[in-house]
Formats: structure tokens, C-alpha cells, sequence
């Protein structure tokens, strides 16, 4: 039988003392009703006026927590994600002051998305391009040791806003337990992103999750590690990438400089406003370190899937 968590059990911060909003035993399935990102901010009539309003004391609220039985320090948690649920409307969003290039897109912007939840075929951008979906949680965790109320923002060694887009469906997470009962969330979740959401959002989106749990007992893990089912690019590779880089003394730097370069060649080649460029990298293009051993400089790729296009 798989337990549910509504969406009323959700928060916005990572705190030991938060009770438990459901108990489960090693081996159980639990489905997450997660909101999303601005939970429930934008909706489809919404406009870029509406970011400035973005009330961030809520955003990233995960679903949960979840009390693990017999988890305790120095465990492990495997989180297997069985299924994704999309809702069918996301949002992208340039909110000022975040993201990689905020220096460069100062000004607030907004993309909304309507996608078929059942086929989960490519989202359309405007008439130009159409972003294949890969749903995934953003999101998720466990508590950590130390007390009182933690940001969801920045990702931790016990999880959370990690922005990994492989931990898909069929994917299992290995997290390290640091408190009694694990208190697992999760939340955040994407219907689409590239690696390193370089706006700072991706298709963000509310869904339903559904994940089962095991515990591994005493087999410390210094940070979270997970594995996949199978090859995690192929939705993206099916004709190949506009590959552009940045090289220097900086990784930060280089991959500002590998962005720019996507974000020049489709205003030159697809007549993109650099604003709508931006949000499309983050949602679809992929940064990689492609060399870090050849001092002083190192090199990052940003790998842009010319298959939106086709």
C-alpha cells in the first residue's frame, strides 16, 4: 500500500524539531504531493510585474518531513524515486539579483509553460524551440544535526536543493542520516533543467512523487551519492550540441564565459532576445568542467542541445 503526504504538510526550512507529518517503516512507498517552487505564485494569467511580488519566505517549500523508522546518526538512507507526475503548468523565471549572470539580466522575466502531463511530450517556447522534459525533484534531503531553522536555499551534505536533474524516475538517492527518524522531504521539482540552471530556475513545476525507502545501518557516507537506471543525457543528444567554452584562473569565470557565448549565438542565429536566451540555456543547456588539471586555467564547456529546434 503506498502512504500519502498532501500538500498542506509542506515547509520552508530544514529543523530537526519539526514534527513528523507521516511514519514509515524501511521499505514502504510514500506518495508527495509537492508544490511548487513559488508555491503557487504564478498561475497562467501571471506576468513579469508578478516576480517582483515573489513572496521568498515561501519559496522551495518541500512536502514532508517524514519520520523513517529506526533511523538513527551515522545510517543511511536509500530514497529509490519511483514516479513523477507532472502538473502541466511550469514557470521560468529571471529573478533579479540570482542566478549566474544576474549582473548582466537585472531585470525581471517571466516564462510560463503549458506541457501535456500524460505524454510528457517537448515543451514549447514561444513558435521557436521545444524543450524536451525529464521531471525530477530538486529538492530533497533530511535533517540536519544542527538546531534551529536552516535555509532551503543552498544545498547541504544531508541533501536538499541539490538541482540535479538525474535524480529522475527510477533513480535512488543515498543520503547520510545526521538525526533520529531521518525527517525526509522533498519538494521543488522540475519538469525540465539543464545542468546548472544557470538563470537560477528551470521549469518549475508542482507534482506528485512517489519514492520507497530503504535504510542501511551504520555505513557512514560523507556526502549524498545516487545511481541511475540507465543514460542520462539521451532525451537531450538526439542531434547533437552547439558547444561553447570559457577558459581561465576561474571556474566561475569560465563558466560565465561559456554562457554568454550560448547566449550571443542564439541571438545571432535564432534572432532570441538575450533575456529569453538566458532562461532557455537554463532550462535545456548544460555546463560541464571539461578540464581542471592544466594550471592556471581551466576549461568549461556549455553544451547547448540543438534538438529544441528540430
Amino acid at each position: 500500500m503506498i502512504k500519502t503526504l498532501h500538500s498542506q504538510h509542506c515547509h520552508c526550512g530544514w529543523d530537526h524539531s519539526l514534527a513528523p507529518a507521516l511514519e514509515v517503516a524501511p521499505g514502504e512507498t510514500v506518495s508527495f504531493a509537492c508544490r511548487d517552487a513559488a508555491d503557487g505564485h504564478f498561475h497562467a494569467h501571471s506576468s513579469a510585474a508578478d516576480v517582483a511580488t515573489l513572496p521568498f519566505e515561501r519559496v522551495n517549500p518541500v512536502c514532508g518531513p517524514l519520520w523513517i523508522e529506526g533511523a538513527e546518526p551515522g545510517d543511511v538512507l536509500k530514497v529509490t524515486l519511483d514516479s513523477f507526475t507532472p502538473s502541466g503548468f511550469g514557470w521560468t523565471a529571471n529573478i533579479p539579483g540570482f542566478g549566474l549572470l544576474a549582473d548582466q539580466f537585472p531585470d525581471p522575466v517571466l516564462q510560463l509553460w503549458h506541457y501535456d502531463r500524460g505524454g510528457q511530450t517537448p515543451a514549447a517556447f514561444g513558435e521557436l524551440a521545444r524543450v524536451p522534459l525529464k521531471p525530477f525533484a530538486g529538492t530533497l534531503g533530511v535533517a540536519p544535526a544542527a538546531p534551529g531553522l536552516h535555509s532551503v536555499v543552498p544545498p547541504r551534505r544531508v541533501g536538499g536543493n541539490l538541482d540535479i536533474r538525474d535524480l529522475a524516475a527510477g533513480t535512488s538517492l543515498y543520503l547520510p542520516v545526521e538525526v533520529a527518524g531521518a525527517l525526509f522531504s522533498i519538494g521543488d521539482t522540475h519538469a525540465a533543467q539543464g545542468d546548472g540552471e544557470v538563470c537560477g530556475t528551470a521549469i518549475e513545476t508542482a507534482m506528485a512523487v512517489t519514492a520507497t525507502f530503504e535504510l542501511i545501518k551504520q555505513q557512514p557516507l560523507a556526502m549524498p551519492r545516487f545511481s541511475t537506471p540507465g543514460p542520462v543525457t539521451r532525451h537531450l543528444d538526439g542531434a547533437g550540441y552547439e558547444v561553447f567554452t570559457g577558459v581561465g584562473p576561474d571556474l566561475l569565470a569560465a563558466a560565465r564565459m561559456a554562457v554568454s557565448g550560448a547566449i550571443d549565438w542564439l541571438g545571432q542565429t535564432r534572432n532570441l532576445p538575450a533575456e529569453q536566451a538566458y532562461l532557455l540555456c537554463s532550462v535545456c543547456g548544460d555546463l560541464r568542467i571539461s578540464e581542471i588539471v592544466d594550471v592556471p586555467n581551466w576549461v568549461v564547456g556549455f553544451y547547448f542541445p540543438r534538438i529544441v529546434f528540430e
